[in-house]
């Protein structure tokens, strides 16, 4: 049974109403199957859909992205590699069912492939941790990526996870350090390497396997710094307005490719990639194939330069400031100064205060 979002309730009516068109049983006895009304009604569900997808607000994304029929890593990795050999361990700790990982083919060049993944129903979501990885997983991601850079073997990495994992063995055993260590590892690679953002990319947990020569993302993926909810919660202290925050944040696909975060936007089938898997794995086929040619050329200096510079560059020529343009998002801004000068003021204004009851009780 297909899963609709909040904004498709016209097409979830069009498409009950296409269902009992197909079914010649619908009626009392058995009725001739009507094609005229059934192409008509399709006709009816691709419009709808075109104009819905096209003008999706940054909140209506986020919902798409998380969807749980859309294609996880797991899905892309059947579907665009063949001899795929999984391999697992950090050797230091354990092994980590929220990141796959593993040697395989991709149009006959070997490459080796991670992928976040969340899982399809809820036992193996817990088993893959919702696609939060611990430190064992980066670990695991830092020790292969070393060896595939050894036998100069590219790269090509699924990001869709909401963040690395906050638990208090993951920060007992190091998280923040793995982090850091798997994104020093990919941006010091000379081979070529590539993400994908194929649905949530949140936070450090994403920039730790998304630091590569090219980040593309899928037409309706996210990729910021932490979840609407959470940024609603830090400055609003309302996650009801999660979409407001969503809207400032800059999450979306459109936004991340204007401000250089990402290289190149994968376009998704009519209504989402969650509509047709096997389209949207083919549309992804054909960018990566693209650019993974352009960058097997290049020399591993070559690579190696072009990937810090690409992260040296972002926000460096224009300020994120005068990017604002509209006049709701200046008066969000403005807030969020106001905000801060408030929590700033009480604490300087107790401080001196204190300083000069201290001051006449020593000295008068």
């Amino acid at each position: 049974m297909r899963n609709y979002l909040e904004f498709e309730n016209e097409v979830k009516s069009l498409e009950d109403e296409l269902s009992k068109l197909k079914d010649p049983f619908h009626k009392e006895g058995i009725s001739e199957v009507d094609t005229k009304s059934i192409e008509k009604i399709q006709n009816q569900i691709n419009f709808k859909l075109q104009n819905i997808y096209s003008d999706l607000t940054p909140w209506q994304k986020t919902l798409v992205a998380r969807h749980e029929g859309r294609p996880k890593s797991k899905f892309y990795i059947e579907n665009l590699f063949t001899n795929f050999i999984k391999l697992s361990g950090d050797r230091l700790y354990s092994e980590d069912e929220a990141v796959l990982c593993g040697f395989a083919l991709f149009e006959g060049r070997s490459v080796l492939v991670i992928g976040q993944e969340k899982g399809d129903d809820l036992e193996s979501r817990m088993k893959r941790n919702f696609g939060m990885m611990r430190p064992e997983g980066y670990r695991k991601c830092v020790r292969l990526m070393k060896l595939a850079n050894k036998f100069n073997v590219p790269i090509i990495s699924f990001i869709d996870t909401p963040g690395a994992y906050p638990g208090m063995g993951a920060e007992q055993r190091g998280q923040s350090e793995a982090i850091a260590e798997s994104i020093e590892c990919s941006i010091s690679l000379e081979v070529p390497n590539i993400s994908v953002i194929v649905g949530e990319g949140g936070s450090g947990g994403a920039v730790a396997l998304a630091s590569t020569n090219k980040v593309l993302i899928l037409e309706n993926s996210i990729y910021s710094v932490i979840s609407p909810e959470g940024c609603a919660s830090i400055l609003w202290k309302d996650p009801s307005k999660s979409q407001l925050a969503a809207k400032v944040m800059k999450i979306s696909a459109t936004d991340l490719l204007k401000h250089k975060i990402v290289d190149e936007i994968v376009p998704e089938p009519i209504g989402g990639a969650h509509r047709d898997r096997d389209e949207a794995a083919n549309l992804l086929r054909i960018v990566l194939r693209k650019n993974l040619e352009s960058l097997v050329a290049m020399p591993g200096s070559e690579i190696l330069s072009q990937r810090k510079n690409r992260f040296l560059s972002i926000g460096r020529e224009t300020r994120f400031t005068s990017l604002i343009g509209d006049k709701s998002e200046n008066k969000i801004l403005n807030q969020i100064k106001n905000l801060r000068n408030k929590k700033l003021f009480l604490p300087i204004f107790f401080s001196v205060v204190v300083l000069f009851f201290l001051v006449f009780y020593f000295y008068i």
